[in-house]
C-alpha cells in the first residue's frame, strides 16, 4: 500500500518508519530541509520536499497514486488544508488526520476532506475510561465524520445480556459486534456466542443506534 505522509517531525517520522516496516511504500513530505536532513529515516522512505499546504508543492509526492494519505504536521491548520488538497485536488480514497488540539477536532470531518481524525487527548481520555470503567459504554474513536463509532463496553455482571446468544438480542439494524475480549483471548463473535460477566464488548454503532446499543448492554435509558 502506497501512503503519503505531511509532516517530518517526530510523529510523522515515526508513522513513516512503522509503515514501512510493515511493508508499505512510504512517502515522506517536509519542507524544511534541515528536518529531513537530522531525521534518520528507514530505508525505502522517501522524501519529499514541499509545503504541504500548496497544491503546485504536492506535485510529484505521490498523492494521485496513494491509496492513503496521513496529515501529521504540528499544526492544526496545516493538517486541514493538506487533508482537503489531497481529497480535492488528488481524490485519495482515504485521509487520516492528526488533531493537535482538541478544541479544534470538530473541524475535522469530511467537509475538510478528512476521513478519520485521531486526537491523541481524546483517545487516552476514551482508552482511561475503558480501562476503569464497567457496565458504562465508551467511545472509542469516531470515522466518517462522526457517523460510524467504535465503543466498548465491559459488561457488569447484571447486564441484560449476561447467559444471553448474540441471536437472542435484538440490535439496531445500524449496529454490529466486532469482537468480545474474553480474558486473554478475542472472541469473533457469532449468532451462539454467550455473554459473560467481565467481557469486554466492542461495537460498531451509528449515532443513531448508540444510545440503543448502551440500553441493550447497560439496561440504561435507550435516550
Amino acid at each position: 500500500m502506497r501512503v503519503v505522509i505531511a509532516g517530518g517531525g517526530n510523529v510523522g517520522l515515526f508513522i513513516a518508519n512503522d509503515l514501512r516496516a510493515a511493508g508499505h511504500d512510504i512517502v515522506l513530505i517536509e519542507q524544511n530541509p534541515s528536518v529531513v536532513e537530522r531525521s534518520e529515516a528507514a530505508d525505502g522512505v522517501r522524501w519529499h520536499i514541499a509545503d504541504a499546504c500548496e497544491v503546485t508543492s504536492l506535485k510529484g509526492s505521490g498523492l494521485t497514486e496513494c491509496e492513503v494519505a496521513v496529515a501529521a504536521t504540528g499544526d492544526d491548520e496545516d493538517n486541514l488544508v493538506f487533508s482537503l488538497l489531497a481529497k480535492q485536488e488528488f481524490a485519495v480514497p482515504r485521509v487520516i488526520a492528526r488533531v493537535n488540539h482538541p478544541k479544534n477536532e470538530w473541524l475535522f470531518n469530511e467537509n475538510w476532506g478528512v476521513d478519520l481524525s485521531v486526537s491523541t487527548p481524546h483517545l487516552v481520555t476514551a482508552l482511561v475510561e475503558e480501562a476503569v470503567s464497567v457496565g458504562r459504554l465508551v467511545r472509542l474513536m469516531s470515522f466518517e465524520g462522526g457517523n460510524a463509532r467504535l465503543v466498548e463496553v465491559t459488561l457488569a455482571n447484571d447486564s441484560p445480556v449476561i447467559d444471553k446468544a448474540v441471536k437472542e438480542i435484538e440490535f439496531p439494524r445500524d449496529a454490529t459486534i466486532v469482537g468480545v475480549v474474553r480474558g486473554e483471548h478475542v472472541v469473533m463473535p457469532r449468532g451462539d456466542t454467550i455473554f459473560q460477566g467481565g467481557d469486554e464488548v466492542l461495537a460498531m454503532v451509528t449515532p443513531d443506534s448508540e444510545a440503543l446499543v448502551r440500553a441493550i448492554f447497560t439496561d440504561s435509558e435507550a435516550n
